[in-house]
């Protein structure tokens, strides 16, 4: 197998399956993170990372981190936090805010730099990238976003100010998106903190399937209209949980 360098006249990625194993997933270089190029590379399971400053870099995993929402996990001592209901969530009221502070996440380092943020603003504008948005006496705590593709969203990066304000934004999440006839999130790569939450690794032939019967799906008509998401199905769900 080789890497692939993206040629700058075209929008075509090489095949997933041709990936690397070593680094894994590592597919392709180069090209731009025009919306174009963004789009076509989601839709065929590949994403970008890359540190900033460096040549940008396609990626397709194998496995594959996602998360089904109704297998959400929910500990004891975070269903005890949640009824306390300390937070307001809310969704696409403040994209431009919740990419930049997952660009500040301090010593845990970032790939979001100016250009990355500039690019998936650009998709938020088009209505393909979305956010979630946690909040605390009026001041934004944590959140999420990523791209939709169809029944399925591709979760890329979150945030987290203060004790489980990023856990909420999930939760909140998984729940509303469930109602709206979404299946799945793509997670990319497992890490503890989305294992803890119930995230798995599938192999990377069964999320490109996924992704294929997904892809054409849609949603409830309002799904991604800015509004506050309700806490009410999410302490519905608590309940039936214990």
């Amino acid at each position: 197998m080789r890497l692939y360098r993206l040629s700058p006249d075209s929008i075509r990625f090489p095949a997933p399956t041709s990936a690397l194993h070593e680094p894994n997933g590592l597919l392709a270089f180069g090209g731009d993170l025009s919306p174009e190029r963004l789009l076509a590379a989601y839709q065929l399971g590949i994403f970008p990372w890359y540190s900033p400053g460096d040549a940008i870099l396609w990626w397709s995993p194998d496995p594959r981190a996602v998360l089904f929402p109704e297998e959400f996990h929910i500990s004891r001592s975070l269903k005890r936090f949640f009824r306390r209901n300390p937070f307001r969530v809310t969704l696409n009221q403040a994209f431009g805010e919740v990419i930049a502070a997952c660009a500040e996440r301090g010593m845990e380092g970032t790939w979001i730099g100016p250009e990355v943020g500039l690019a998936y603003r650009r998709l938020h504008a088009l209505g393909h990238a979305h956010s979630v948005e946690v909040w605390r006496d009026g001041e934004l705590v944590g959140g999420m976003y990523g791209v939709a593709q169809g029944a399925l969203f591709c979760g890329e990066s979150m945030f987290s100010r203060t004790d489980n304000a990023s856990k909420a934004a999930l939760l909140t999440f998984c729940r509303f998106f469930r109602q709206q006839g979404g299946k799945l999130i793509d997670c990319q790569v497992l890490n503890s903190h989305t294992a803890s939450l119930g995230a798995r690794e599938i192999p990377r032939r069964d999320y490109l399937t996924l992704l294929s019967q997904l892809q054409p799906l849609t949603l409830a008509p309002d799904c991604w209209q800015p509004q506050t998401l309700s806490a009410d199905s999410v302490n519905s769900d608590l309940d039936c949980c214990e």
